[in-house]
């Protein structure tokens, strides 16, 4: 199933969900013919047009869903293209020049198209807009009732006038400040950038015009009696009315790149030429673009509202990247870039006393929510997995796409957290203690690291966007498709937690925990890896890191409160340590000497400790310098979290002691 056809099924199988706004932070799934916009005025007029107030709106109000036209929703960078109902103020009111605008003014395009839209039957709410915008006093109405800001000359302020009052309301500077663009010298967010929704009160009647079923479905039989060109879309198989243009705001509402989009075709000597907009001019093989692949306009319509809709409520947006996973009945489904913590145990954490649990019960917890989505969404379920990048500015790529059944995604999605699982302890939440008072804590969990949190590890905290992204589009093959991780990856994550003199403890912590994750998935099938300490495991990288972790516990333990600040030799050495062992070792171990003496009695137990590790390896493995994998970091991490998690009192009775006979 190609990705737009899985799209317009989606949007077939979720009509219940047509307009219903939750989160006002959500995109709805929008009604054909329709976009959104975030307004910032709001107008209230009566039956017959007559304006009776108007308020600022706060941002988390101002979503709103709107009639557009296929240019109007497609991006209006160039050319007229007004809404038909709301707009900005540069569109729909006629004294918008007379208080001082400067930008072109569509006025005349607007009301040509709403006019078109009343003269065709039109509900009274629409017949009430195009009565009140007519008379022309738009602006004139919103500054006599304080909303915008004249000067003495009737021109509205390009700033705020005057310091505002702490206490005062909200206004129009406060959402759209102005000012003057110092790249181009014109005007920014000024007032008159401002757009404006309807209210229209008509009894008990629902007085917002945006959510009136009536409102929107007259725009959709209307636009739709406006199509002549019928077709055979590509997708349905069906003839239908042609797409003429292809929506945009896919990934947010400032969004204008499209996934589908044709040149301009012009006639130059004779011969028909199709321009991208991109600078590209192909010749020769189609005189048109619908020559090339035709689209039905309510099939596209449909597509691409869906995956707006399911991007905004389950995907994941950073940057110019976004990426999803859907099931085509439109029930939600594990996302692949999903961290394990926010999306299990986020929400179930507010009291202190939950936390001890929180690192056992977190495979259980994971098995049993993915057994949920497979009751929910069934074995033989459609789910699709979609990643969208932009190519250049206007154009948006498709840069993966899979498509498989809901028991072989669920597979796996519990394979990847099963076996790129690791305890992690760098999640920051707020839990509250046995007095009522809110603590930050870091709890720890085992799961597998969300992608971005893996990029970050390999390449620090301030890595490059496009680095950032390249790496979760990487990584998306290995999630759904069960591939390998790349090596290089792994000895990225690797090399930077070696770097422990070069980290803050938090970096270094996530760094640390994140490689042994990818390091034990990258081994996956050829090793199998615990997460607790293996005493048997005789490999040489193992012993080593054991070995590091003793004698860094060991000198954690003995510095007094006044030098704990101070990193240990083992921190200091790490990195060399990592590359040249034996040598380093040696080194290490002779910087033990004043430690072993502060702790007495107890110096004898660390002794018996490194005495059996290092009888544990072959004497060619430990006299060895090569490089040391990622391996090492598996058992300096779990030999590490032995000692300090049971807080293991050295041994002072050497009857206890094997080592001391």
């Amino acid at each position: 199933m190609n990705w737009i056809q899985s799209l317009y099924e989606t949007y077939e199988n979720c009509q219940n969900m047509i307009g219903v706004v939750g989160d006002e932070n959500d995109v709805p799934l929008l009604p054909i013919c329709h976009t959104t916009q975030k307004a910032q005025i709001e107008i209230t007029l009566d039956a017959k047009g007559n304006f009776r107030r108007a308020r600022v709106l706060d941002k988390n109000e101002a979503r709103t869903i709107i009639p557009c036209t296929e240019k109007s929703a497609g991006g209006r960078t160039s050319g007229v293209a007004p809404h038909p109902l709301c707009d900005k103020l540069q569109y729909l009111a006629a004294d918008y020049k007379k208080f001082g605008g400067e930008k072109d003014h569509y006025f005349a395009s607007y009301m040509e198209l709403l006019s078109a839209w009343v003269n065709s039957g039109a509900p009274q709410k629409v017949r009430a807009v195009y009565e009140y915008v007519q008379k022309g006093n738009v602006i004139g109405d919103l500054t006599a009732n304080g909303v915008l800001f004249a000067n003495e000359n009737g021109k509205l302020h390009i700033v705020r006038p005057a310091p505002k009052d702490k206490n005062a309301p909200k206004d129009i500077f406060d959402l759209l400040p102005g000012g003057i663009d110092p790249n181009n010298g014109k005007l920014k967010s000024w007032q008159a950038d401002a757009f404006v929704r309807w209210r229209v009160e008509i009894g008990d009647n629902v007085a917002e015009v945006w959510k009136d079923p009536e409102v929107i479905q007259s725009w959709i039989d209307y636009y739709l009696a406006t199509k002549q060109t019928k077709t055979l879309c590509y997708v349905t198989g069906k003839e239908s009315f042609l797409a003429d243009l292809h929506p945009a705001k896919i990934r947010n509402d400032g969004d204008k790149a499209k996934l589908i989009s044709s040149g301009k075709s012009t006639s130059s000597k004779g011969k028909i030429t199709i321009d991208d907009g991109c600078g590209f001019t192909f010749l020769g093989r189609f005189t048109y673009p619908d020559q090339a692949a035709t689209v039905g306009f309510e099939t596209t319509q449909k597509a691409h509202s869906a995956l707006r809709w399911l991007i905004s409520r389950q995907g994941y947006v950073k940057d110019d990247l976004a990426v999803v996973a859907w099931a085509v009945s439109g029930k939600k489904v594990p996302q692949p870039t999903v961290d394990p913590f926010d999306e299990i145990y986020s929400d179930a954490l507010s009291e202190e006393s939950q936390i001890a649990d929180t690192a056992q019960d977190m495979a259980i917890r994971l098995r049993n929510k993915i057994a949920g989505y497979r009751t929910e969404i069934g074995e033989r379920e459609d789910v699709m997995v979609m990643a969208v990048d932009s190519a250049t500015p206007g154009r948006l790529s498709i840069v993966y796409y899979r498509a498989m059944k809901g028991s072989e995604f669920l597979e796996r999605i519990e394979k990847w957290h099963e076996t790129c699982a690791w305890r992690h302890t760098y999640h920051l939440i707020e839990v509250k203690d046995e007095k009522g008072k809110t603590k930050k804590i870091y709890p720890p969990f085992y799961g597998a690291p969300a992608p971005a949190d893996i990029a970050e590890a390999a390449y620090g905290n301030h890595l490059d966007d496009k680095l950032k992204k390249a790496t979760i589009k990487r990584l998306l093959p290995c999630i759904v498709d069960g591939q390998p991780i790349p090596r290089d990856l792994v000895e990225s994550v690797v090399r930077r937690a070696s770097n422990r003199a070069g980290l803050s403890g938090y970096d270094w912590s996530k760094a640390l925990t994140i490689a042994c994750a990818l390091y034990r998935k990258y081994k996956h099938g050829k090793e199998e890896f615990e997460m607790s300490l293996d005493e048997t495991r005789k490999t040489r990288d193992y012993l080593f890191g054991r070995l590091l972790a003793i004698a860094d516990v060991l000198e954690e333990r003995t510095l007094s409160e006044a030098e704990k600040n101070r990193p240990t030799n083992a921190t200091r050495y790490m990195q060399q340590f990592s590359q040249r062992p034996f040598s380093t070792w040696k080194q290490i171990h002779e910087l033990l000497t004043p430690y072993f003496m502060r702790q007495g009695d107890n110096a004898s137990y660390y002794k018996w400790l490194i005495a059996q590790v290092e009888d544990l390896f072959t004497p060619e493995d430990f006299i060895s310098n090569k490089p040391l994998t990622g391996e090492y970091l598996l058992g300096y991490y779990c030999q590490r979290q032995k000692m300090w998690e049971k807080k293991e009192k050295p041994v002072s009775d050497a009857n206890d002691n094997p080592n001391s006979k």
